[in-house]
This record gives C-alpha cells, sequence and structure tokens, in this order.
C-alpha cells in the first residue's frame, strides 16, 4: 500500500524537480534560435553592456520613408525570435520610424544567460542608449508574445508614449499554470513577467491585438489585462492562433491602427529625450 502512494509521489516529485531546474531551458529555447542573416539595407548593429558586464548585441533600422513626426519603436519579441527578424517585421510595418532591436540576453550574438531577470534589467538600457542615439522622438514600446512582459517592464521604468501588446498576458506564471494544472507553477516559476502589475497606475496609453484562437496565451490572461488597464486600443483576430496571428491578414492593418490610437491618446508627446 505505502508502495503505491510512495513511488507516484516520488514521480510527481521529481518532475517538479525537472521543471524547477529545467524551467529556464525549456522557457527559452536559445538553441532553436535562427541566426541572424546580413542586414537590411540601411541597417547598423548596435551594442552595448548589460549591467552584469556581458555584451549586448542590436540592431537599428532607419526610417524608409519620412513620416509626419520622429518615432522610435523600440520592439521585443517572442522568445523564439531573434531581434534581427523581429527588427524586419516591425521596419515592414512602420517603414516612417526608426526601428531598435536587441537580442536578448543569452541569445547569439549577445553574451550571458537568458532570463525573466536579465530581460528586465537590460530593457532600460536599451530605452537609453535607443534615447540618446536617436532624440526628440516619440517612443513606442511593442512586444509580441513573451515580449510583452519586457515592453510592459520598461513601461514602468521609463517614460514612454504608448504601448502594443500582441497576445499578451497579466502574468506569465499564470499563462504556464494553464498549461500544466496539475503541478505548483507559482511555487515553482523562477521567471515570471508581470505585466498587470508593472502597468497598473501607470498613464502609458496601451494597445492589445490578441489571437481568437491562440491556444498558448488563454483568453482569461488577457481579459485580466484588459480590465486592468482599459486599452485605447483593443482588437481580436477570430482565426488567428498563437503563431499564425502574424500572417492574418487583419494583423498589419490593425498593428498600424494601434500606432495610430495610443500616440493620439499620448498627451502631451515624451520628447524629453535630448535635444534636436
Amino acid at each position: 500500500m505505502w508502495s503505491l502512494i510512495l513511488v507516484p509521489l516520488a514521480i510527481y516529485l521529481i518532475i517538479c524537480g525537472i521543471m524547477f531546474f529545467a524551467q529556464t531551458r525549456l522557457l527559452f529555447p536559445v538553441a532553436q534560435i535562427g541566426a541572424a542573416g546580413p542586414l537590411p539595407a540601411g541597417a547598423e548593429r548596435l551594442e552595448l553592456a548589460a549591467a552584469s558586464g556581458e555584451r549586448l548585441r542590436g540592431i537599428h533600422i532607419p526610417p524608409g520613408r519620412p513620416g509626419a513626426e520622429r518615432l522610435l519603436i523600440l520592439g521585443f519579441g517572442g522568445n523564439g525570435w531573434n531581434a534581427q527578424d523581429m527588427a524586419t517585421e516591425l521596419a515592414g510595418l512602420y517603414p516612417e520610424a526608426d526601428i531598435v532591436t536587441f537580442h536578448y540576453r543569452g541569445y547569439p550574438p549577445s553574451e550571458g544567460g537568458p532570463g525573466a531577470a536579465a530581460m528586465r534589467e537590460d530593457a532600460p538600457r536599451i530605452y537609453d542608449l535607443a534615447r540618446a542615439r536617436f532624440p526628440s522622438r516619440r517612443i513606442v514600446g511593442i512586444g509580441f508574445s513573451i515580449g510583452n512582459g519586457v515592453a510592459a517592464s520598461l513601461a514602468a521604468q521609463r517614460p514612454l508614449d504608448g504601448l502594443i501588446l500582441v497576445t499578451a498576458f497579466d502574468s506569465l506564471w499564470r499563462v504556464a499554470a494553464a498549461q500544466f494544472p496539475w503541478l505548483p507553477v507559482r511555487l515553482l516559476f523562477r521567471n515570471n513577467l508581470d505585466p498587470v502589475d508593472d502597468l497598473r497606475g501607470t498613464r502609458v496609453p496601451v494597445a492589445l491585438l490578441s489571437a481568437g484562437r491562440d491556444g498558448l496565451v488563454q483568453p482569461e490572461r488577457t481579459e485580466a489585462l484588459r480590465q486592468a488597464l482599459h486599452p485605447v486600443f483593443d482588437r481580436t483576430l477570430p482565426m488567428a492562433d498563437h503563431n499564425s496571428i502574424y500572417r492574418d491578414p487583419g494583423f498589419d492593418p490593425a498593428m498600424r491602427e494601434a500606432l495610430a490610437r495610443v500616440l493620439a491618446a499620448s498627451s502631451p508627446p515624451n520628447l524629453s529625450a535630448g535635444p534636436p
């Protein structure tokens, strides 16, 4: 009788241990990230030092056409994105803007090891470098998937003129708990990102773009964030899932409308980035 109890319990505890110690490798699949290709025409590589000394590498794509105002977009991709792909995606959406993205710490060619704490720590350094390099621009942060948590943490640490969150969630541990309801995820989770807490009390205009068939970020996780924020733009693409949303025919126009809405709601513009 005791063996019928103790053996399953031991197996369960072993699984918990694996989830605790291996979660960073599972959550940040660095080995599966494709290498960045040649730079797009006119683009430049950026570099800065993390607080711990590792070198972080990024990319800047300048505007492909003049816009009505000077705009800087800081992009934070999903856990399976490299920064150059993110920058290229955003440049296609917003050719009138300067685009800056960085490879997360531990994602080649950036040095160090990945993790939620590193993402939160590095985001304001990326902001400071971009603001100094490209002054007198309105600054909008954009997060895709796990990048929502990074962009939201930045909004809590630095002034933004707007925030666009795609497949957004209230907290990362709650997303994981929905995937593994039989595990004590809250106790095991060491890589939390918490947009609902980071954005509570901030005045940055937020736009949400969701996938109607998202099997990773459950609707209640986005709804909890929605109720806390009252976004200025909120759209769900009903036929899209978590990964296909970027190819949905409604994605590009929704993203452009989201940018227009957050900029219109940001008053006065945040042009405190330095002299022209």
